[in-house]
């Protein structure tokens, strides 16, 4: 089993050279009684577990997970800790009002320092280092787009720089200028998945893993290897919410393409030398950081969607949308040659109907996490931290924070929902290539908005 979970990506890679084979901890061993049963061993699951520990040493909490830990996205991801949150600030002020929004913008600010202090106390060796992001401006139209998303933030988020700025941050070509928030830290995901399953096990939390839930209740969860009942129970699947809520995230395919270490002479010219993570303001999402070991690792969507939310390995890899990022990549650093890349992976991440994560228990004991689209090393914090808080009865300010109890729509049974998503994939491509031409901003973007909700 080692080898294969080694090739899940360069993260998984790196695990196992640092000596953690990535072998199953004991699956469940039939019926078992806990105070809180969590599925998942994801970074939700197992921030829950840790701060429900943390809060009260004293509690039963069984975790379960059907891979390893760090199996699914939260070990697969681009390395970004950061402040960002899947529903706008604007998308937050209309629905919830401008101060619950503030509120919850700065709640997502402070966690990135939070998820910091856990992992320098509990000696957490994930490459952390906060260096912000760099979102750049390549064309007139982006350029647009950045001022606009600076002029709506507070000063202490985002702000605006010129090329020669920007450049000296991120050496990319045709930089035209470009954002920077210092809210967030690159680091290695895997990790950090890892050594955050050590430190729940180490206050006591049980991880059984090789252990399928096939029902989640308020109660009790039914596995393939036993019942566990509990007072509490805890969703936390992300993109695999889709087949134990069915329609409640849609999961999409996020790619990933690295390369080899790269000399200094790359990086006299590319920088990044804070350990800045970075994107441009393109409609379809791109994400790099360079590593510890001066790799460069980018990553971006475009893979399809796939009928009726299937999850499988296969659709981790897309030769097409690789090629896609090895091009995208050189068109931003034009001195990367094609066998500079070594690796290329991928995996799902959770999309929800309007755009809005959500976190949230029943009065029956029912906890679920999750619709990250994405964003989820930090905000899975967040939202293991107001989980825990929820179910311990505390009076905490983060259980008063707007995403609390939001549940989204479910998206459309199919076929719509097939139509809809990849209609939504293939028009960011269409407006970005509009861009390019008109050298304005994208008049099929708005029709994306308006189609999904935005």
């Amino acid at each position: 089993m080692g080898p294969t979970l080694s090739s899940l990506s360069l993260w998984h890679e790196q695990v196992v050279a640092d000596g953690d084979p990535l072998a199953p901890r004991p699956p469940l061993s039939g019926d078992t009684e806990a105070d809180v049963c969590v599925v998942g061993a994801g970074y939700t699951g197992l921030w829950t577990a840790y701060r429900l520990l943390r809060g009260d040493p004293g509690l039963r909490v069984v975790v379960v997970e059907r891979e390893v830990a760090g199996f699914g996205a939260s070990g697969r991801n681009g390395g970004w800790c950061s402040a960002l949150f899947p529903a706008s600030a604007a998308a937050l002020t209309r629905r919830h009002g401008a101060a619950a929004a503030d509120a919850m913008r700065a709640a997502m600010r402070a966690t990135v320092d939070d998820v910091g202090a856990v992992v320098a106390e509990e000696g957490i060796a994930c490459d952390w280092r906060k260096g912000g992001t760099v979102a750049l401006a390549r064309t007139p139209a982006q350029l647009v787009r950045a001022r606009a998303e600076a002029a709506e933030s507070g000063a202490d988020e985002i702000a605006l720089v010129g090329a020669t700025e920007a450049t000296a941050l991120v050496g990319a070509s045709n930089v035209l200028g470009a954002t920077v928030t210092p809210h967030c830290a690159r680091i290695q995901p895997a990790r950090l998945a890892r050594g955050l399953a050590r430190a729940v096990e180490r206050r006591g939390g049980c991880i059984a893993e090789g252990t399928t839930a096939l029902s989640i209740g308020p109660r009790q969860v039914e596995t393939d290897r036993g019942v566990v009942r509990a007072r509490a129970t805890v969703r936390a699947t992300e993109a695999w919410s889709a087949g134990l809520a069915a329609r409640s995230v849609a999961p999409v395919y996020s790619l990933i393409v690295a390369t080899r270490p790269l000399p200094a002479s790359f990086w006299d010219v590319a920088g990044l030398a804070g350990g800045q993570t970075f994107t441009d303001h393109r409609h379809l999402i791109v994400y790099g950081q360079r590593t510890a070991d001066d790799r460069l690792v980018f990553g971006g969507r475009g893979a399809p969607y796939h009928w009726r939310s299937q999850i499988r390995p296969a659709f981790d890899r897309d030769p097409r949308v690789f090629a896609g990022l090895r091009a995208a990549a050189t068109g931003l650093f034009p001195a990367l040659r094609p066998d500079d890349f070594t690796h290329a992976w991928g995996g799902p991440l959770g999309i929800p109907r309007d755009w809005h994560a959500g976190v949230g228990l029943t009065p029956d004991g029912a906890g679920w996490a999750g619709g990250y689209v994405g964003d989820g090393v930090a905000t899975s914090h967040l939202a293991g931290a107001t989980l825990a808080a929820l179910i311990l009865g505390r009076d905490d300010p983060l259980t008063t924070l707007p995403w609390v109890g939001h549940r989204s729509r479910r998206w459309e049974p199919e076929p719509l929902r097939w139509l809809l998503v990849n209609a939504g994939l293939r028009l960011m491509t269409l407006a970005d290539g509009e861009e390019r031409l008109t050298r304005r901003p994208s008049v099929v973007a708005a029709s994306l908005s308006r189609a999904l909700g935005g």
